[in-house]
């Protein structure tokens, strides 16, 4: 113990601590930091203050962050005009996309309704429109009419059912067939989400998301043909399924009946030419007409004047009013429809967040991948408890919203306040809508998708392993389906990425005099080599795949062996040391003999 003096000049005791018992007391105390007590680990662990708390709530509801923010008076009537937009341009999508979907058309109408309400909670993305998409809807139609296929009698208590009762059991089992799938989806993005692989829409690069849309554009018309001539093409499924059904539609097409034919050659014409011309005009128009939504009523107006059902025209039929309740999904269902309800996640994912990141560069703020994920994963889980089907956001209809002057996820409360007034006053005025007239909406609506095959020259110019990448993605889809063919797509794309890390570009970087930049050699003039050193560049990280490739081009483009390097520094490194060793035994003989003497 030592004494000393404390400021007020009274005499402590106080312990004098040698080198062995200060080393000691310093590394009990390096130990305690780096390896705190269980309770003072865990009082840490769920350690929380009021602001860590806020943007953890916030975080986990985005419209905490902006609706207190919310200006009425600069955000609210666009928002209002651009929803008004939208929602008249979910009503006939929803019930067209329906079919693609084999779902009756009001079940399109719930899925532009609930999940757009959900995303508004959650999503981080002001401008992207939630609902029906063609690419998901055929996908949710693959699975329902694989499971429901139109001849399947097992839901049926006996065979003597009507043709009513016959439909109605089948849409009653498909609708659950596609709630589950879609609930099932959703839940694999909310974990997705939770454990923050937002990073996974990566591995669907640009031309794998462009072909594959392009290709299942393709599927979606092979689907809506039977609607159009009014045939019943057998159901296949597993590969070169689109080409089956192909040739049995080309061979029933005899069988063609002609009002419907008549109605789906009409709306075609109308609905191409109206749209050609909205395109046309479309800068000197504040907002873009309708065509949809106007064809659709003029369809029902006819067809209810005409007598269309009469002649055997296939309509869309009731229509209940209100809102159908809350149920839970056939859990029975989810071991058949995972493979399924995983490929639909990981493409509406991507979709999603692609179209997200794009109107967040344009307008300068920033979404966030892991929630965007938690937000769509949430929107289908929640819609498909009431009967939606798998949802993502539309390319068209996010375009409308955003030039309308949509500002906030305001303009999709908008949209889905008048799918809401439909559902609840309108949809049976369109009972005697003919279905051919959804199909031929859908297929129009495709023209944007089919114009992405002008990629291929884009590509050839630019990059010849996208294309590539394009051409295998366009193929498998088409001739493996939806699911194999996105399996087998990425696989593709990421062997790609091996072969890229494989055949990297090398070069020697020399100095641009006057400057601070380094360019390739070889490919610039007036480059000088820093005298002493040489820049050696990859485009690729080097790993063991490509280390002796590595090597290899450092010896062709510098002149440097580092195999001859590496063996004469060992030599140099084994002389040094024998070296050492002869010195060593001089020393101890010189010992020895300076003990002798003595």
């Amino acid at each position: 113990m030592g004494m000393a003096k404390n400021n007020a000049g009274l005499t402590v005791q106080r312990e004098v601590l040698d080198e062995q018992r200060l080393e000691d007391v310093t590394q009990r105390l390096d130990y305690n930091e780096r390896h705190p007590p269980l309770v003072k680990h865990l009082r840490h662990l769920f350690r929380c203050n009021l602001l860590g708390l806020k943007k953890k709530v916030v975080s986990c509801f985005p419209v905490l962050y902006w609706l207190p923010r919310y200006s009425i008076w600069d955000y609210g009537m666009p928002d209002i005009v651009s929803g008004i937009s939208v929602g008249i341009m979910h009503l006939p999508q929803g019930m067209a996309y329906a079919l693609l979907a084999s779902l009756p058309p009001v079940y399109g109408l719930y899925t532009s309704l609930y999940p757009a309400l959900v995303y508004f909670f959650f999503g981080t993305s002001r401008h992207i429109s939630i609902g029906t998409f063609t690419v998901l809807s055929i996908m949710v139609g693959s699975v329902t009419e694989r499971l429901v296929p139109d001849g399947s009698e097992s839901f049926f208590a006996n065979g003597n059912n009507s043709t009513a009762e016959y439909i109605m059991a089948r849409d009653i089992s498909r609708v659950q067939v596609a709630a589950a799938t879609t609930v099932l989806a959703g839940l694999i993005q909310v974990v997705l989400g939770l454990v923050q692989f937002g990073f996974v829409g990566t591995y669907l690069s640009e031309p794998v998301v462009r072909a594959y849309t392009t290709a299942a554009a393709a599927h979606a018309v092979v689907a809506q043909l039977k609607y159009l001539f009014e045939v019943s093409p057998t159901r296949f499924s597993g590969p070169l399924a689109l080409i089956y059904t192909l040739v049995d539609v080309c061979s029933l097409l005899p069988e063609t009946h002609l009002p419907t034919l008549a109605v789906s050659g009409v709306s075609m014409l109308v609905l191409i030419i109206a749209k050609e011309l909205n395109a046309a005009y479309r800068h000197k128009l504040p907002v873009p007409v309708p065509v949809e939504l106007i064809t659709i009523v003029a369809a029902t107006l006819i067809s209810s004047y005409a007598g269309l059902s009469s002649y055997k025209v296939p309509v869309v039929g009731e229509i209940p009013c209100g809102l159908s309740p809350p149920s839970v999904p056939d859990f029975n269902i989810f071991g058949e429809v995972i493979g399924d309800a995983f490929a639909i996640a990981i493409v509406g994912y991507a979709i999603s967040i692609s179209l997200g990141k794009t109107f967040a560069l344009k307008h300068g703020y920033k979404v966030d991948s892991n929630q965007e994920l938690v937000a769509l994963g949430l929107s289908n889980t929640v819609g498909g408890f009431f009967q939606c089907f798998a949802v993502c956001p539309s390319m068209s209809r996010s375009l409308v919203q955003d030039s309308a002057g949509g500002k906030t996820q305001m303009a999709g409360v908008s949209s889905a306040v008048i799918v809401l007034v439909t559902v609840l006053k309108l949809g049976p005025l369109f009972q005697e809508l003919p279905k051919a007239v959804l199909a031929v909406i859908v297929m129009v609506n495709l023209k944007g998708m089919f114009k992405q095959h002008y990629d291929i020259v884009t590509l050839w110019r630019s990059n010849k392993i996208d294309l590539l990448v394009w051409l295998v993605t366009w193929v498998s889809t088409l001739l493996l389906n939806l699911d194999m063919g996105l399996g087998a797509s990425v696989a593709f794309a990421l062997l790609t990425v091996i072969f890229r890390t494989q055949r990297p570009t090398y070069s020697v970087l020399g100095h641009v005099p006057g400057t601070e930049l380094y360019v390739d050699m070889e490919t610039h003039r007036g480059v000088r080599e820093v005298p002493g050193v040489t820049i050696f560049r990859s485009s690729a990280t080097v790993y063991f795949a490509n280390a002796e490739l590595y090597l290899e081009a450092l010896k062709e483009k510098s002149g440097l062996d580092i195999g001859k390097m590496i063996t004469y520094k060992r030599r140099q490194e084994a002389k040094q040391k024998r070296r050492e060793k002869r010195i060593q035994r001089r020393a101890r003989r010189r010992a020895k003999r300076h003990v002798s003497l003595f």
